[in-house]
């Protein structure tokens, strides 16, 4: 089974989060953060991917160290699940409509981090959440994954759209990125012999 299960204690945040690349979608996830609750959801579904997340962070505050640190415990979730990479396709991408959004999403399991997000999201918050905190999500993960990832929006109106469309792709080309090639024939998908 490619699982792995991470717990991160800060001053900030106690977070214990589990995932399990070959799933369906299922989990439990209460992070404190309503709207992070939502999008986790959305993300584990469109993956197939079962995700568990407990977070109890410094709310009071604000949500960003909750947010962030959940990137940094799925980035390195994904990381540990995929183990050395053999036979993995590697690359996924998907261009996903949601009503009036359109958001595109590639990304590359590369042992390399490395965001592009591009993405002008019409307000400071959705409820109570502030759309700031949505970049800062995909930085914690790409670091902790080792992965490229572009996210970028093309069209949309509606701040609630658009980041729905981006954890939903995101879920998509990564359930893409992660599937075994069988073609592969179990080597790892690099010219140089590794992904690190």
């Amino acid at each position: 089974m490619r699982s792995a299960e991470i717990k991160r204690a800060t001053s900030e945040t106690q977070i214990e989060l589990r995932l399990n690349l070959d799933g369906t979608g299922a989990g439990k996830i209460a992070t404190g953060v309503g709207f992070m609750d939502h999008m986790l959801t959305l993300f584990a579904r469109h993956a197939r991917m079962d995700l568990d997340v407990v977070c109890k962070g410094d709310t009071w505050v604000d949500d960003h160290h909750s947010v962030e640190d959940i990137g940094i415990c799925l980035g390195a979730a994904i990381a540990k699940a995929v183990g050395d990479k053999r036979g993995i396709r590697r690359y996924g991408s998907m261009l996903l409509p949601m009503d009036e959004a359109l958001v595109l999403c590639a990304l590359d399991l590369s042992g390399r981090s490395c965001l592009r997000y591009q993405a002008q999201i019409p307000s400071q918050k959705i409820g109570t959440f502030d759309t700031e905190l949505v970049e800062e999500f995909f930085l914690g993960l790409t670091r902790a994954a080792g992965m490229t990832l572009h996210m970028r929006m093309m069209d949309g109106t509606n701040s609630h759209h658009i980041v729905e469309a981006m954890f939903k792709a995101l879920g998509r080309a990564l359930r893409e990125a992660v599937a075994i090639d069988e073609s592969l024939g179990g080597e790892i998908p690099s010219t140089k012999g590794v992904l690190v």
